[in-house]
């Protein structure tokens, strides 16, 4: 009797494993089915800039030197600012997409449409006195009044930003990624050729590649359009305007102006450290090598979005519809596919390490020098892609704010202190300022991961419902 009975529990267990690594499989493929798309479109609108810089470097040195400055200063200053700001769209649109509440995924998308755009005008106004604001940076006037012109040309780029980034966010909560994916794609086809033809036959030089982005930005939006308009996928949630729009303005915000904190921290913290390594002593050097390893972590970040995309739309959607324990494995799914990733890159990255410089440069000091900085560079993706992971857990749950103080603790009181210790007092330079970034990028990974896992699910699904019925009033409550 003893033996059936202990027979039958053990059964019992393993069909209960059974079940649970069938579940956990088939959220991996979920997941995995929004993760891959979402990387290729990732990769792809970041290609656009890479084609621009591209095409004007080989129009000479002042040329180069100012697209490059206007590129940084504008991302730091409007596009990441935009980026940041429709996460919040993540949490709201998701959750209300999982929760069937239509009416609420449209209020909201044509919220944040609106909001970004009221965003846009200050922006636009400090790209106004750029030229001043270089020079006052000690910049050569040249290249300032050259980085000013490619700036105010961006501003329709600016203004297309603001519809097409929650429309995409809009396609994506509903795991609509085959759209995105095909229109980055013609976009980038169309962008190569009008981008040529503009810089070279037509001689606008660095103001064409401005004119080019514009133009390829604004095609974006007008094939998202035409898609959301005229496809079946989206019938049920196809948008159409309503005045509540301008009421969801403040719940939107609730969540975008701490999401675009959490979003915008550490890119800040490293163009601040690229900026103050022109201080070192031979500042050419210390400048490139930096630049060459930021230039790698940003192509290594568009593939640890696609994972903090898969994530915050997974979570997103199980917590509207009521489900937290579907939310938890989907969570657990997402930092399995994370981990593996992040440890295929970095063998990849280290075993390239003597070559991977001559990538960017041919002289030989720059490229012994980012074979001694590779390892930190792999350090610094493993803590990458476990943090675009749980911030995109952070964006679907809604609890921005916590991942805003988070990352305002490791980089700004911890990461950037320790970078500045080790490169100018300890004389470490580049290499001590990039310690200085992994320690900031440890510290966050660490707490957030602690907070991931001692998440309250069903809690979180319960402020789910509440935000989504209530109109956003339990934010203020989070």
């Amino acid at each position: 009797m003893e033996e059936d009975f202990g027979r039958e529990s053990t059964e019992r267990e393993a069909e209960t494993w059974n079940t649970k690594w069938g579940d956990l499989v088939q959220e991996l493929k979920r997941v995995s089915y929004i993760a891959a798309p979402m990387v290729t479109v990732s990769v792809l609108q970041y290609l656009l800039q890479v084609v621009s810089v591209i095409m004007v470097g080989h129009l000479g040195q002042l040329t180069l030197s100012s697209v490059a400055i206007a590129t940084s200063l504008t991302n730091v200053t409007g596009f990441s600012l935009l980026s940041g700001l429709v996460c919040g769209l993540e949490t709201l649109c998701g959750q209300a997409y999982g929760a069937k509440q239509y009416d609420k995924l449209r209020i909201y998308t044509y919220s944040a449409i609106f909001s970004l755009a009221l965003v846009c005008i200050p922006v636009c106004v400090l790209w106004l006195f750029m030229e001043k604001l270089l020079v006052l940076m000690r910049q050569d006037p040249l290249v300032a009044l050259e980085a000013q012109k490619y700036s105010l040309w961006l501003i329709p780029a600016l203004f297309g930003g603001a519809i097409s980034k929650p429309l995409i966010r809009y396609l994506q909560t509903q795991s609509l990624i085959l759209p995105m994916l095909l229109s980055s794609f013609v976009v980038l086809c169309c962008h190569v050729p009008t981008s040529w033809a503009l810089i070279y036959r037509l001689h606008m030089g660095s103001t064409g590649a401005a004119v080019a982005t514009s133009i390829s930005n604004w095609l974006y939006v007008i094939v998202l359009v035409l898609y959301i308009k005229f496809s079946t996928s989206c019938k049920y949630t196809r948008l159409v305007f309503s005045v509540d729009a301008f009421r969801a303005m403040r719940p939107f915000f609730r969540l975008a102006l701490p999401s675009a904190v959490m979003v915008c921290l550490k890119w800040w913290s490293l163009e601040i450290l690229v900026l103050l390594s022109g201080l070192l002593p031979n500042p050419e050097l210390e400048t490139s090598v930096l630049a060459i390893c930021l230039t790698i972590s940003t192509l290594h970040l568009t593939i640890s979005y696609g994972f903090g995309a898969a994530a915050s739309t997974r979570v997103s959607n199980e917590l509207g519809a009521g489900n937290p324990h579907k939310a938890r494995r989907a969570v657990l799914a997402v930092i399995f596919l994370s981990i593996i990733e992040t440890i295929s890159t970095s063998i990849v990255l280290f075993s390239c390490r003597h070559i991977l410089g001559r990538a960017y440069s041919n002289e030989k000091q720059v490229v012994n020098y980012v074979a001694v900085m590779t390892p930190l560079i792999c350090a610094s993706t493993v803590t990458d892609s476990l943090q675009a992971a749980i911030s995109g857990v952070a964006r679907g749950s809604g609890w921005q704010h916590i991942g805003a103080y988070v990352n305002l603790g490791a980089f700004y009181l911890v990461g950037i202190p320790v970078a500045l210790l080790l490169g100018f007092v300890e004389h470490l330079k580049a290499k001590g300022f990039w310690i200085g970034i992994v320690i900031g990028s440890i510290l966050q990974s660490a707490i957030l991961s602690v907070i991931t896992g001692c998440t309250d699910w069903q809690k979180q699904a319960t402020r789910a419902r509440e935000r989504i019925t209530e109109g956003g009033s339990s934010e203020a409550n989070d």
